[in-house]
């Protein structure tokens, strides 16, 4: 079924910060390819319901192409799930929760979800992909959602690591644009859930080992003065971290990552920064001739550095 055309609304960070128009929508829910099957984070409801505005969509945007390619988007995730993707040769024991950006409305599933855990299991590292609940009110503290399925997902992955071949001390986190918010959030709120536990896997550690927030928003809250936002409140128990933007990202100005840098290295945490003069917002992993599109290679060095790979 084609959907008519529509704008999400300006003051929300989309990922993309496009208008949606041409994009082809289907009815049923976002499934993973290849057989793989999507695990429920909770055993019964989630905490905090989101009210249903309509049943989960999938849209494949063909008229605002990424790197000559269209991309997927799911929306109106009520049900959080997520999905495991082994390696299928060499497994190096390290693991990594990928989260999709989208403002918080919506997840590009492919562009910064699929297509990263592929990436990630040809070095040998076990992929999981969090399709956490949109749309919602926004980032944390506004609304408790994304990041609750995020400590659930982590307690989940630690709870089964050895079932998953996974060494449950080298768990990362890495996320795009509202994920790399995602990402500061989990790594600055592990040490007590903020839902009731339900079980035995939420006694296990929701802490990251190690965290890479890719044009990260929702960090730098005042337009005026370099603030960094009080919801993430960085400590010396943060795990290292590796930031990356582009100056010419109009959707998340670097002041997003510059203002958690700095947080970062004053608590005294391990930080790897890059930025870059061009590349836009929400390229994921394709590449183009701009030289930030060659992230995955620094990202894995920094792995090797602080003894993840």
């Amino acid at each position: 079924m084609r959907f008519p055309c529509f704008v999400l609304p300006v003051l929300l960070r989309v990922s993309l910060l496009f208008l949606y128009c041409g994009g082809i929508a289907r009815a049923e829910s976002w499934q993973p390819s290849e057989g793989r099957k999507q695990i429920k984070l909770w055993p019964k409801s989630a905490p905090n319901p989101i009210p249903a505005k309509g049943p989960e969509t999938v849209s494949t945007v063909t008229d605002k192409l990424v790197a000559g390619k269209p991309w997927v988007y799911v929306a109106n995730v009520a049900e959080p799930t997520m999905i495991v993707y082994p390696p299928k040769g060499k497994n190096t024991g390290a693991a990594v929760l990928v989260f999709p950006g989208g403002g918080y409305q919506i997840l590009a599933m492919d562009l910064e979800g699929t297509e990263v855990c592929d990436w990630l299991n040809s070095k040998g590292i076990t992929a999981i992909l969090l399709k956490y609940r949109v749309p919602n009110k926004g980032s944390y503290p506004k609304s408790p959602v994304a990041l609750q399925d995020t400590q659930r997902a982590m307690g989940l992955i630690r709870a089964r690591a050895a079932e998953w071949k996974i060494d449950p001390n080298k768990i990362g986190v890495l996320g795009f644009s509202a994920g790399g918010h995602l990402v500061a959030a989990i790594s600055t709120h592990f040490d007590k859930r903020i839902y009731s536990p339900v079980d035995a896997a939420d006694k296990q550690s929701c802490q990251p080992n190690f965290a890479v927030a890719l044009y990260p928003g929702h960090l730098w809250i005042d337009r005026k003065r370099f603030v960094l936002n009080a919801a993430v409140p960085v400590t010396s128990k943060t795990p290292p971290t590796f930031l990356l933007q582009a100056e010419d990202d109009k959707v998340d100005p670097p002041e997003h990552s510059l203002v958690y840098y700095r947080a970062l290295k004053r608590a005294g945490v391990p930080v790897e920064m890059h930025l870059y003069a061009k590349g836009g917002h929400a390229f994921g992993l394709r590449p183009s001739k701009n030289p930030i599109t060659k992230w995955p290679a620094l990202v894995e060095t920094w792995m090797q550095s602080i003894g993840m790979l």
